[in-house]
This record gives C-alpha cells, sequence and structure tokens, in this order.
C-alpha cells in the first residue's frame, strides 16, 4: 500500500535549486555566473544576430520567395480512407458526404478551405460527396461506384473599404 509520506520523485527527476550570489566561497558569487559587466550582464538584451560590426550572416545571404497569404489551404482525403471511414461507420454511406461530415468523422481537421478528393484507393460504396474538388479519377472512381461528385466554392467574404475623409 503506497503512503502519501513515502511518496518521492524518481531519482534524476528533480533539480537542486543553484543558489547564486551567495558569497565568494560558494564558487557563484560576485558576478552570478554572469560573467562581467555590461550590456550582457543585463537582462532583456537580446544581441541576436551581431558579429561585432561586421555585415551579419542574415543580411549577407540573399533572399528569394515570398509567403502567399492568400493561398488556399485544402484538406486531402483519398478514396481508400473514404471507403475504410464508411466500413468503419464512421460516416454514413446513404447520407450526404461533405466537409462537416468528414469533420464529425475526425478523418480532417477543423481549420481549413476546403476538402479534396484523391483517386488513391477504391470505392466500392455508392456514395454522393459534395467538396472542395477531386481529382479527374476521383471523380470517375465515385461515378463508376454509383455515385455522385458535386464541387462547390467556399464564399469568400467581401473586402470592405472605408471611404477617406475628405480634408
Amino acid at each position: 500500500m503506497v503512503k502519501l509520506n513515502e511518496l518521492k520523485p524518481n531519482k534524476g527527476a528533480v533539480k537542486k535549486r543553484l543558489r547564486v550570489g551567495r558569497g565568494i566561497g560558494s564558487g557563484m558569487g560576485k558576478t552570478s555566473r554572469r560573467g562581467g559587466k555590461g550590456q550582457t550582464a543585463r537582462t532583456g538584451v537580446s544581441i541576436g544576430g551581431f558579429e561585432g560590426g561586421q555585415m551579419p550572416l542574415f543580411r549577407r545571404l540573399p533572399k528569394f520567395g515570398f509567403t502567399n497569404h492568400f493561398r488556399k489551404d485544402y484538406e486531402t482525403i483519398s478514396l481508400a480512407q473514404l471507403q475504410a471511414a464508411i466500413d468503419a461507420k464512421k460516416l454514413d454511406g446513404k447520407a450526404l458526404i461533405d466537409q462537416k461530415a468528414l469533420e464529425n468523422a475526425g478523418l480532417i481537421g477543423k481549420r481549413s478551405d476546403g476538402v479534396r478528393l484523391l483517386g488513391n484507393g477504391e470505392l466500392t460504396a455508392k456514395v454522393s460527396v459534395k467538396l472542395a474538388g477531386a481529382t479527374a479519377t476521383a471523380k470517375a472512381a465515385v461515378e463508376k461506384a454509383g455515385g455522385s461528385f458535386e464541387a462547390y466554392v467556399k464564399p469568400v467574404k467581401p473586402v470592405v473599404r472605408k471611404k477617406p475623409k475628405p480634408a
């Protein structure tokens, strides 16, 4: 039986706190392991890429590429994953399979601009699918199994620009 007064952490799990600034005999007195005086001995200072006045590495290297902030981030799901979810009763094969149904089944995450169906694997269930897009082989496989595929475009919020105030 375990007694509360006999509980202790595993060996090596707890490290003793370092007591600095407690005299010269401790070996960690005077500067408290901070070295000499000046900028680096103070708190809140970071001299990130400073190289002593030399041109820093991040400025010597060429810059290239950019990040497109308007890029759509699509989740992907294959025919094999779709069939496995229907077989495991995570998805109802008779109901419409859309992004919400896939999220509820735990097949995709919630943060995406849409879902694309990929043609990997085989589909035997007759399903009706409504997703953001699909490959040509995926569409053909869904229709071959007797189902239907419908693509939709997620509505984009219009940008509302305020008119400048007259001077």
